[in-house]
């Protein structure tokens, strides 16, 4: 299947089976999307509402305006008008102008990024719907995603990943195998803000068992190292959604053929 990728950024909706990806094209979908986001930020994950999210039942905040929303459809659910089934968020630099800065910049000094020659794309607010974390719903959303960096000529990607729960202590592992073999160059690399630094080298790196880490590592976070991805300089405490966040960034160019091409192409193989 090839994608067809339309003047306004939009592309055509790529299908597998009964699930499709593109990018929300009304109010009512991209309510869906932060009816999904609340059902599992809040409801499964422990993240902690205020009065309005506890009320409308949604995760809502200012970037969702000036977003583009990615989602992954079930066309087969039987309800008569697809499912929204998985969701991501995807702000650019214009974006981030109308609202005065990135997401992220609430937790990561970003000014490296911002001095970056090239595109770049804040990702974020990623979940699946847990009935459809198979391989085939992330698949999809990597695929949407290629799309969209491909049309708009993304050179970098970054944003905030996250691991459960607010004890660094309790990852020990994690973080410091992420910050001794995959930090981010200098010149790319985001710095989480001094009021909210939690370093992320804890333990002795010669302790760690590095295949035993990798599969306590989340899903995504482990989907964004394989398509060579870095994590910036420490960690952030975010107690309102009950996580510990890094700072991710993937260079466009150093994603591998066998990833970008693949799902551009819409191959549905995965290592």
């Amino acid at each position: 299947m090839s994608t067809t990728l339309q003047a306004d950024g939009h592309f055509d909706e790529l299908r597998a089976g009964s699930l499709g990806v593109r990018l929300a094209r009304d109010a009512a979908e991209i309510d869906a999307a932060q009816s999904l986001r609340y059902d599992v930020f809040y409801e499964e994950m422990g993240a902690v509402p205020d009065a309005a999210a506890r009320t409308s039942r949604r995760d809502v905040d200012r970037f969702d305006a000036v977003a583009d929303h990615l989602i992954v459809l079930d066309h087969g659910d039987g309800s008569g008008r697809p499912r929204v089934v998985a969701t991501y968020r995807m702000i650019d630099k214009p974006a981030a102008a109308r609202i005065g800065h990135f997401y992220s910049a609430d937790e990561y000094d970003i000014g490296p990024l911002l001095a970056f020659p090239g595109n770049v794309l804040e990702v974020g607010r990623s979940c699946v719907h847990p009935e459809y974390r198979g391989r085939q719903a992330m698949q999809l959303l990597w695929r949407g995603i290629a799309a969209y960096v491909a049309r708009r000529q993304i050179d970098v990607l970054f944003g905030c990943a996250s691991l459960h729960g607010i004890d660094p202590d309790r990852i020990a592992a994690e973080l410091t195998y992420l910050h001794t073999h995959h930090l981010a160059p200098a010149e790319l690399r985001p710095r989480a803000i001094a009021s909210r630094f939690v370093e992320m080298r804890r333990i002795d790196p010669a302790t760690l068992d590095p295949r035993r880490v990798l599969v306590r590592l989340p899903p995504l976070i482990k989907g964004y190292l394989r398509l060579g991805g870095w994590v910036g300089d420490g960690a952030v405490i975010d107690a309102q959604f009950n996580t510990t966040d890094v700072a991710i960034v993937v260079r466009t160019d150093q994603v591998t053929e066998r990833y970008l091409r693949h799902y551009e192409r819409g191959n549905a193989a995965e290592d």
